[in-house]
């Protein structure tokens, strides 16, 4: 690694810790300008306006915008991000009790979906313009244009009310034994995966053939090594770039995808936790929650951009 990918690198990390802070500050002020506050909630509608400020000066709501946006900046970084509104408790208790969860579903979520799609991705590239390739395009763009929300609920209307073959809530609790967690997780992961699945195909497809495309490429058929030696040993490398791109822009979208999956199969998760907040109104957990999930895009992203300087042969051989 050379002074110039390191300069690079360096200045990708600083960038995506200034947008984690401006992304801090827009979170803090969408929340900051919805109507009602803490107090408000927590004592309700026939509160009087003397009990309603004296609250309100207790909870520190009654002081600038800008303090209370320091020391909730503060809070989140240092893993003090405040106490909820509802139960009183830490934000970050109830975090930790829930993130696992979502962390689980990620996981098992990632571990079918990139293998699957990295691999059709590249038997489209090699086998371009074939009946599989045409076949396989076509349904790519049809899953792609059906939202996670109806996937889901096709899912749930055949395989648990017609077919009775899962369960049609998923709880991370029901893992007890292989087949349990197969079926807690199959409805959420399917629903979930299938859209990840067809947008990781899709641009490693295109990564694959744009390389098979160069002039270096040429020469290697040249030389008479095979189709899949050519793709597997010469293309595959140089596309690691763009296809670590493709990976984790599918992934981040899975961040917003989860939001919809585990209110639907009601699942234990952090995003479900940070809906019940919204509808609660407790505002700390609406914050924290946000935070978790922009702070997760913004890694997958300066990640991707990371691997794609590293992975850049004129970077590394200059």
């Amino acid at each position: 690694m050379n002074l110039t990918i390191l300069r690079m690198v360096a200045g990708r990390v600083l960038s995506g810790l200034g947008s984690l802070l401006a992304v801090s500050a827009v979170v803090f002020a969408i929340t900051a300008v919805l109507p009602g506050d803490a107090a408000q909630e927590k004592l309700g509608q026939e509160a009087t306006p003397e009990t309603l400020a004296s609250l309100r000066k207790e909870m520190g709501l009654d002081r600038s915008p800008l303090l209370r946006y320091a020391d909730w900046l503060g809070g989140v970084v240092t893993g003090d991000p405040g106490k909820s509104v509802v139960t009183g408790l830490p934000v970050a208790e109830a975090i930790a009790s829930r993130l696992p969860n979502s962390l689980l579903l990620a996981a098992v979520t990632t571990a079918f979906a990139v293998p699957l799609a990295l691999g059709l991705g590249i038997l489209c590239a090699l086998w371009r313009g074939s009946a599989f390739d045409r076949f396989t395009s076509m349904t790519t763009v049809a899953v792609v244009s059906v939202p996670e929300f109806l996937v889901a609920t096709l899912a749930v209307l055949v395989f648990a009310v017609q077919l009775k073959w899962l369960p049609a809530l998923s709880y991370a609790v029901d893992v007890s034994s292989p087949g349990e967690m197969l079926r807690s997780f199959a409805l959420p992961v399917l629903s979930l995966g299938s859209v990840i699945v067809a947008q990781m195909l899709r641009m490693t497809r295109a990564a694959v053939i744009d390389q098979l495309a160069a002039a270096y490429i040429e020469m290697v058929r040249l030389k008479g090594a095979t189709a899949a030696r050519t793709v597997l040993f010469h293309a595959l490398p140089n596309a690691v770039g763009p296809i670590a791109n493709a990976v984790a822009l599918s992934l981040s979208y899975l961040l917003g995808g989860v939001i919809i999956i585990e209110v639907i199969f009601n699942y234990p998760g952090i995003a479900k936790l940070m809906v019940d907040g919204v509808a609660q109104r407790d505002m700390p957990l609406v914050q924290a929650c946000a935070m978790i999930f922009c702070s997760a895009y913004l890694i997958l992203v300066m990640l991707a951009d990371v691997c794609s300087i590293v992975a850049n042969p004129r970077l590394r051989h200059q």
